[in-house]
């Protein structure tokens, strides 16, 4: 049976109230909102999501590293099988967007309340899961990054965020146990599909036109930090000719960072977003300047080659300013294909509601090519108006919203219905 036939849709209303009340939370006096995992702001935000799963009499569950589960009230049989999950993150980047996650947190909720009130027929369970730290303040995708390959008590202890703070200390004020983080990796077969809807973050859709983007894979993703070590000496003392400054070898590679990505592929990017310099003084030579880089292609080898290309370059800055330089990479996120069952389903979902839509890659990182690993995945987009993303002006456009939030509700009363 089409889930049309069932008459079921969001409430768009509601839909919309959630997302402009969370985007109240942690939104700063410029507009942009400081959501960071784990800070004041986030906790907050995810009391505030308690509270409606509680008004909606959802079942929460709480994983060791602090994924949120939540499901409606299903019979023993249904609540057997292998789930149906969808969701996305509701922290954010440093003055970042309302929309990037929260989109595909609320709308996951909207649509596990709907099934919760109406009680459609399924032979497998929907849920909804909020993932930590998708924006990688400790490392990149690290909820769902947790359930796909998990983390050992080690990798943990020495994971810190951009502000220099250890995971596990920040963990520990929250409530954290990092024993329990240790322990949330999920087997094969544990989970049937999962579907996330997120807006595009760039200006395809728009460009073309079309509501609903069905994604067919996503972008590798490989970053870390790339340490210059020099000496620390008085600035109006040493001669210019007599220094080794840290922060003289960060800045040549900053600037050799675009030629870097050319010369793998017109695709490849990298970026450095964050410069950390110790002893970090106005008249002291900096002995210390770690580059934070974020480095993507949309094919394994090209990305292996990418961060050759950087550890190489590096290498050789440091012996042009007589510096060493030591190198911090995490494991790079493969490039991952969608499945093409779920590919068509949300395309006949859109079709079937009379909206147009087009295939197209994602070149942001996701949860999703973490959770393809466990099950058959697939992502839904919606338009972002001017391409923004990552910033204050992001934005996306209500009727999209809902329009995407209905897809997604019929893909996965589909997927929860396949035999």
């Amino acid at each position: 049976m089409s889930p049309l036939a069932d008459g079921l849709s969001v409430n768009g209303p509601r839909l919309a109230h959630d997302l402009e009340t969370l985007g109240r939370i942690g939104r700063g006096p410029g507009g942009g909102i400081n959501r960071t995992s784990f800070s004041p702001a986030d906790t907050e935000a995810r009391a505030w999501l308690l509270a409606r799963c509680a008004e909606a009499a959802l079942s929460v569950t709480v994983d060791g590293i602090g994924n949120l589960i939540v499901s409606p009230a299903y019979t023993a049989t249904v609540a057997a099988h292998p789930a149906v999950w969808s969701g996305s993150h509701i922290d954010t980047v440093p003055n970042g967007g309302a929309f990037d996650g929260a989109l595909g947190v609320l709308a996951a909720l909207e649509c596990v309340r709907r099934i919760q009130e109406e009680g459609p027929e399924l032979l497998r369970p929907v849920r909804l899961v909020v993932y930590t730290d998708e924006e990688g303040n400790y490392a990149h995708l690290f909820g769902s990054s947790a359930l796909a390959r998990g983390f050992s008590r080690a990798e943990l202890e020495a994971l810190t965020g951009r502000d220099g703070d250890r995971f596990a200390d920040t963990f520990a004020t929250v409530g954290g146990d990092i024993t329990a983080a240790t322990t949330t990796r999920l087997d094969a077969g544990y989970l049937h599909a999962t579907v996330e809807l997120h807006i595009e973050q760039g200006p395809t859709l728009e460009e073309r036109g079309h509501q609903i983007g069905v994604v067919t894979g996503i972008v590798a993703l490989g970053g870390g930090v790339v340490s210059f070590l020099g000496r620390a000496d008085h600035a109006g003392t040493t001669p210019m000719t007599r220094r080794k400054n840290a922060l003289t070898a960060a800045g040549a590679l900053l600037v050799a960072l675009p030629e870097l990505a050319a010369g793998v592929s017109e695709h490849a990017v990298v970026t450095s977003g964050i410069v950390a310099v110790e002893p970090g003084s106005a008249n002291v030579v900096p002995a210390i300047a770690r580059v934070t880089v974020d480095f993507r292609e949309t094919q394994a080898d090209r990305v292996t080659a990418l961060e050759t290309a950087i550890v190489d370059e590096s290498q050789a800055i440091a012996a042009r300013y007589g510096l060493d330089v030591e190198f911090a990479f995490e494991l790079t996120i493969a490039p991952t294909l969608l499945d093409v069952g779920i590919q068509a389903t949300i395309a006949e979902a859109a079709a079937a509601r009379g909206l147009s839509f087009s295939s197209l890659p994602s070149g942001a990182g996701h949860d999703s090519q973490n959770m393809a690993r466990l099950a058959p995945t697939g992502m839904i987009f919606v338009p972002s108006i001017g391409g923004r993303s990552h910033c204050p002006e992001e934005s996306t456009d209500w009727p999209d919203i809902e329009n995407g939030a209905n897809v997604l509700l019929d893909t996965l009363l589909r997927l929860a219905r396949a035999v």
